[in-house]
């Protein structure tokens, strides 16, 4: 697993600065067939992950957002699998905020087992695996620096909620009600479930359409901090959904991400 790590932040530090020189350039924004917006940004980070997955591990299939929306679907079949947002939070790289990320992830028997989340204009990053989450700075040299362990905080009498800030709802304001969360952050991207993961929040709903290479990195660092993630009727959230009679290939159902092992009740 540690060449996997290794393998995962060598890739999604070096997809971040390429990521960053069209940050500061200014992006050329095109428009895809589901009408989200795709940046010369997603492209080239998607294509420097690729290629360094498809090295390192060519016996693992690679499920990518870019190249899906291109119609390069692989087949996963039963066994391991990545999936990679080179750009998670276009919306945010576009409107010039700094919430915008890099997740690679590796599913296991429908599971996220290992992943990392880097945020290169925050120059902060988040991994996990073996059941272990870190959070590091990466500096402006882009080096790896203050590597230190998180973990999910015992949860308060008044929870701390973090929500999408392009993507609120009646249902996310009626969850937060219900559970009478007053103070709520909203932040873009898989930080969400980073910000759960480490202490800071307590909660994030998300009732809304995702896919799995949006949410699978944050996944796997929050259940590794000692979070959980569960269907809003507290199924089990799992990963590699194909054949969907509902939705497409690899789409997400309405999922919270709780960050303590007590009372994890969507009621």
């Amino acid at each position: 697993m540690k060449d996997l790590i290794e393998t995962f932040e060598e890739a999604a530090i070096a997809a971040g600065k390429a990521i960053l020189e069209v940050y500061e350039s200014g992006p050329n924004v095109a428009l895809k067939d589901d009408q989200s917006p795709v940046t010369e940004a997603d492209e080239r980070a998607e294509a420097i992950i690729l290629r360094l997955l498809a090295e390192r591990f060519p016996e693992i299939p690679v499920v990518a957002e870019e190249s899906v929306a291109a119609g390069r679907v692989p087949t996963i079949g039963t066994g391991p699998f990545f999936l990679v947002d080179p750009l998670d939070g276009t919306k945010e790289f576009i409107n010039r905020r700094n919430d915008f990320t890099v997740n690679i992830a590796l599913i296991e028997n429908g599971a996220p087992v290992a992943g990392i989340v880097y945020a290169p204009a925050r120059g902060v990053a988040y991994t996990a695996s073996r059941g272990r989450a870190f959070k590091f700075e990466v500096t402006s040299g882009f080096a790896i620096a203050n590597r230190t362990p998180i973990t999910c905080r015992r949860r308060p009498a008044s929870m701390t909620a973090v929500a999408s800030r392009s993507h609120n709802s009646p249902e996310t304001l009626a969850f937060l009600e219900r559970h009478g969360v007053t103070d709520c952050t909203s932040v873009g991207s898989s930080l969400k479930f980073c910000l759960v993961a480490e202490g800071t929040a307590d909660v994030y709903p998300r009732f809304g359409r995702t896919m799995e290479w949006d949410t699978a990195a944050g996944d796997a660092i929050l259940r590794a901090a000692g979070g959980q993630v569960t269907t809003v009727d507290g199924r089990p959230f799992v990963y590699g959904k194909v054949d969907q009679k509902s939705d497409s290939d690899f789409a997400n159902m309405n999922f919270i991400g709780w960050g303590s092992a007590e009372d994890q009740s969507a009621s």
